[in-house]
């Protein structure tokens, strides 16, 4: 695509799966997925023994930190500590005590410092997932940077766990994050986005990768932001608040999947733990309801939910766009090529988005040229239908609504609504033959032939809009 009409795609997906997500078919018809996930960031934080220019100020205790340039920062050093001498092995014996399985984003360099924690993290049969290499933000960094980075951090974490990382989440992460560990295909999958209650498929860099988003509010990093948690108690209820919204939705034929956020200096002190340790009491009181890591997740939807390939309107060059979309509006194709230079993006690849984009162009467009719209469309049960002449669209919907088996008597008064609709108004009678059968459609027409020329116009303006609707689902 020219860059020029690079400049009229939007990246952003504001649809997702739409207003019917799909049946995620959990394992065992489990009406909700709840996944708990255990940030390891202790020893992979700023500091300056790490080499890099300033401390840690993200995510601790401390009221208002800041970065302390060129200095160590004690204090904040001493609670990621705490993270990794006494959270970490609490939270490991109330997760290995209820038998539920972690996800853990390890930070390479912060598993190379904690070899205990890595062993007892394999005993436990846990999920061991890439959270980069540092826990440092990656906003800044130049892609080349980036890249470099991302592969460091697959190789350490494969040398200190004795096995390449199959899920990835930075959290501090840069615009180009999820593509360039898309691009590495060493994923099964990445959760560097917020955006659904489902994984999802996103095609990146020549291959399908799946997306599970992951969570920053049912998280306890709100133990260390405002507003926020106080107490074990609030971050207890907010979890069962939305574990209980969900399991009614499961129970509905929707199950979803909610995400837990956990970190070892945050969540591991005991007044904050005794919370979390109240929502496991919790849903463990409740049948159909899966505990997976998040590579079992994205194994089950993989399997389940594979890619599914299909026309994309906001990818095609304009030759295919205009040729695929050209003959959506009854022999107007300015009408697609006008749609093509439209702000599209995936929303677009839907029918509603896409029809949106047609109906745009026609609510802009000049009287002559919405009049010429109208004149192009055939009379229904015409002469064109009688000589096999309509389009493939328009046969196959009069034929739909039975209009290509009139009996002599219908013909007839088709024939003569046509004719008197034609010399009132100046255009064919046009209405979205799907909707209805032969008696409503041949009712509208008598009804609708005593209105005045501009209540016509707009009313079949309107019928071109729905059919073209009806047109775009049926090849999207």
């Amino acid at each position: 695509m020219p860059e020029d009409r690079q400049m009229q795609r939007y990246p952003r997906n504001m649809i997702g799966h739409g207003p019917d997500r799909p049946d995620a078919q959990w394992p065992g018809g489990a009406k909700i997925a709840v996944q708990f996930v255990l940030n390891y960031e202790e020893g992979g934080e700023n500091c300056v023994l790490h080499g890099d220019a300033a401390s840690e100020a993200f995510l601790s205790d401390i009221a208002g930190a800041a970065q302390w340039q060129g200095q160590r920062h004690w204090n904040m050093e001493s609670i990621y500590e705490y993270g990794a001498r006494a959270g970490f092995w609490r939270l490991h014996r109330l997760f290995t005590g209820y038998e539920i399985p972690l996800t853990i984003y390890g930070v390479a360099t912060a598993l190379a410092r904690s070899p205990e924690q890595v062993e007892a993290m394999k005993d436990a049969g846990w999920e061991i997932a890439s959270h980069g290499l540092k826990w440092v933000e990656h906003k800044d960094m130049p892609e080349a940077e980036e890249r470099a980075s991302i592969a460091e951090a697959i190789r350490l974490h494969t040398e200190v766990v004795g096995e390449p990382p199959r899920g990835w989440y930075t959290g501090r992460c840069s615009a180009n994050t999820v593509r360039l560990v898309a691009e590495t295909g060493a994923m099964d999958y990445v959760s560097d986005t917020y955006d659904d209650d489902l994984p999802y498929w996103l095609e990146m860099e020549g291959r399908d990768q799946l997306i599970i988003p992951y969570t920053l509010e049912a998280n306890d990093m709100r133990f260390a932001t405002s507003p926020g948690w106080i107490e074990g108690e609030m971050f207890y209820t907010y979890l069962k608040d939305a574990f209980d919204t969900l399991i009614v939705e499961g129970a509905a034929g929707k199950p979803a999947m909610m995400s837990v956020g956990l970190h070892c200096r945050l969540i591991g002190r005991p007044g904050k733990m005794a919370g979390l340790k109240r929502f496991l009491d919790y849903i463990g009181g409740f049948d159909g309801v899966w505990t997976p890591t998040r590579l079992e997740i994205a194994e089950h939807w993989a399997k389940t939910h594979p890619p599914k390939k299909g026309p994309r309107p906001s990818a095609m060059d304009r030759e295919t766009f205009v040729g695929t979309f050209g003959g959506i509006v009854e022999h107007s194709p300015w009408v697609a090529e006008r749609a093509f230079e439209l702000e599209l993006g995936a929303a677009h690849d839907r029918p509603a988005g896409l029809a949106n984009a047609l109906a745009r162009v026609l609510r802009t467009a000049s009287r002559e040229e919405r009049l010429g719209v109208l004149q192009a469309h055939p009379d229904l049960a015409g002469k064109l239908a009688e000589a096999k002449r309509l389009t493939e669209d328009s046969t196959a919907e009069q034929a739909s609504a039975g209009l290509d088996a009139l009996t002599d008597a219908e013909r007839a008064r088709f024939t003569e609504l046509n004719a008197a609709y034609v010399e009132k108004h100046g255009f064919p009678f046009i209405i979205a033959v799907r909707d209805h059968d032969k008696t409503g459609i041949l009712a509208a027409f008598e009804r609708r032939i005593a209105n005045d020329t501009e209540t016509e116009f707009a009313e079949a303006c309107r019928q071109v809009e729905r059919i073209a609707r009806l047109r775009v689902e049926a090849i999207l």
